[in-house]
């Protein structure tokens, strides 16, 4: 009975004081996606006066097909943290899809033939490149997993490969990421 007492107690306690540290998660840049949240206290911050050019190795794929790409969306989130983090420069960024995030390329109507569900990262793709984020997909991936040229996003620009897309930005000055 004791014990019972002190669950009690601990989940008032908790339930009282979440409004204290519960926050609304916020989209500065990508609207939609890449929900994160403030941390007015954080003191290690992006400069505000930095441009930041990064090339992302975007491998990881979803779950599911119904599902949005995680990785992908990790790139909004990145995008608006920087921007609520205090960086004022648009960002610079190169995502070079390969791997197990090749699907996300297709168009709705060959995704719908190969998964039998719509592409659920179209406006997600859309929203980065509006955002100026440069989308590209390994060539060589998409023949190692049947996917047409023709069949590719037009908001997605194929590469010879992700190895040179990533190569080719670094020796440009971007720091790399792998998600």
């Amino acid at each position: 009975m004791q014990s019972n007492r002190y669950i009690y107690l601990l989940i008032c306690t908790l339930s009282f004081s979440v409004p204290a540290w519960a926050q609304e998660m916020v989209n500065p840049v990508i609207k939609k996606f890449g929900g994160i949240y403030d941390i007015p206290e954080a003191t290690v911050r992006p400069g505000p006066d930095q441009v930041y050019r990064v090339v992302i190795d975007l491998y990881s794929g979803a779950e599911s097909p119904e599902k949005l790409n995680p990785a992908l969306n990790n790139v909004a989130r990145m995008i608006n943290l920087h921007a609520v983090g205090g960086a004022t420069k648009e960002m610079q960024v190169v995502l070079a899809i390969h791997g197990q995030a090749n699907d996300l390329v297709m168009q709705n109507q060959h995704y719908l033939e190969r998964y039998q569900v719509e592409n659920p990262n179209i406006e997600l793709v859309r929203s980065l490149k509006d955002a100026g984020v440069k989308l590209t997909v390994c060539g060589q991936s998409l023949l190692y997993s049947k996917v047409e040229p023709d069949q590719v996003l037009e908001e997605i620009e194929i590469a010879t490969s992700m190895l040179t897309t990533v190569t080719t930005y670094q020796l440009k000055g971007y720091a790399f990421l792998a998600f």
